[in-house]
């Protein structure tokens, strides 16, 4: 099942989907140098930034300023994978720049859907938390679409494969996925999830559009 908003929250996501994909950059780079840059990403990102693997991450449409931060994490060990790890040790912080403006330029996909039988406990989870178990609502950092939050560095949620996002909350909540820093936010609320809210949560991410 594909979600979509209506009234309000279908003008602000539009609103603000125009806004992204007008506006400039948050991020000094270049889109040109960055997709020469970016030839060996493809391989696992695919070469829209539209991953075909639900284990890799969509990129296309992310937010320049949350890319940049993640790949200096891989790269400085404090987010940690392998292949990641591997890849971004050969970047500069001018390339990361590069690679990360040229993939949020790009469109993402409205191709994913979400599994009916999760929508009801996703949609419930991601617009109001769960106030019982001390988890905050999605929304208010990712916004009614899933579109994030650019300047803040919020990552775009919206179309995100459920098996990455699943992945990645389980991770934060095992405390072996460390990327939101001090903060500790997306931690501290992964880890008052149980396995269920996760799976639904993430399943409502992939078909939120």
């Amino acid at each position: 099942m594909r979600i979509k908003n209506t009234s309000l929250f279908v003008f602000a996501g539009f609103a603000l989907a125009t806004f992204q994909v007008h506006a400039e950059s948050l991020v000094d780079g270049s889109a040109e140098a960055g997709k020469t840059k970016s030839a060996t990403c493809a391989a696992c990102h695919g070469p829209d930034g539209n991953s075909a693997v639900p284990m890799w991450p969509n990129i296309a449409g992310q937010g320049a300023t949350y890319l940049v931060a993640q790949l200096s994490a891989f790269k400085d060990g404090s987010r940690s994978d392998p292949m990641m790890g591997s890849q971004t040790m050969m970047l500069s912080d001018e390339d990361m720049r590069n690679i990360a403006v040229y993939f949020e330029s790009l469109p993402g996909t409205e191709a994913a859907a979400a599994d009916a039988g999760n929508v009801e406990k996703g949609e419930a989870l991601y617009r109001g938390g769960n106030a019982e178990a001390g988890v905050a609502a999605c929304i208010a950092c990712h916004g009614p679409t899933g579109r994030g939050n650019p300047a803040a560095g919020y990552p775009s949620i919206q179309g995100q494969h459920a098996t990455y996002a699943a992945k990645q909350l389980r991770d934060y909540a095992a405390g072996t996925r460390k990327s939101d820093g001090k903060t500790r936010i997306m931690r501290d609320i992964a880890a008052r999830l149980d396995s269920d809210e996760i799976d639904a949560v993430a399943s409502y991410m992939q078909g939120l559009h």
